[in-house]
């Protein structure tokens, strides 16, 4: 990996893992792109009007936190001495590079662990569905239920789901129309892919 393609890693794991393309600076040109995904370090995503997503790989996650002293440009010597400590101090603590970068602040005044943002998730779309699993329902309608939480919180639950849970799955739309504005606006849009369904197992 050259020093550019290292550094715009390093961009997109401070966005927590994605982003879009023309977000990112240094400006990313197809072929650090292109040699990035043929890597495995990241995958792309269109999303409206061509703009692209892009997101971080478990294979790019793993690499960033074995390679946190590797050489980025000359001018960005400031951001390697602060990757210099980083690494440092995940020595010490023992903490993963994905735990530090990806952790989330308690959402509420009492606070919601990671099992119960899922389980308030759930309890919505049993609030939607009568009680009723294995039904395809609109992530508006469970947003609506979860009026009370922060989008980013309801959010990560759903980026977790994305990631490998086994009893739930998001859907897309595939004929546009169909769409609402409220279904356009509660959409989960991970590297600008946007979902619009949330399925529970029964």
């Amino acid at each position: 990996m050259t020093p550019k393609q290292t550094l715009i890693l390093w961009c997109l794991l401070g966005c927590k893992g994605q982003a879009m393309q023309k977000d990112i600076v240094p400006k990313v040109e197809k072929s650090d792109r292109e040699a990035l995904v043929a890597g495995g370090y990241i995958t792309t995503a269109k999303g409206k009007r061509g703009a692209i997503g892009l997101e971080v790989t478990d294979k790019g996650w793993h690499w960033a936190g074995e390679h946190l002293g590797d050489p980025l440009p000359k001018n960005y010597k400031v951001l390697q001495d602060w990757l210099t400590l980083l690494h440092r101090q995940l020595g010490r603590s023992g903490e993963t590079l994905a735990d530090f970068v990806t952790a989330t602040p308690d959402p509420t005044p009492s606070g919601l662990s990671e099992h119960d943002v899922r389980a308030r998730i759930e309890k919505a779309y049993l609030a939607v569905t009568g009680g009723r699993k294995a039904q395809s329902i609109s992530l508006a309608k469970v947003r609506a239920e979860l009026a009370d939480l922060d989008r980013s919180v309801v959010d990560e639950g759903l980026r977790r789901i994305l990631k490998g849970d086994s009893s739930a799955r998001l859907g897309q739309v595939s004929d546009p129309k169909a769409l609402t504005q409220e279904d356009r606006d509660a959409a989960y849009s991970p590297a600008g892919e946007p979902f619009h369904l949330l399925w529970i197992k029964s």
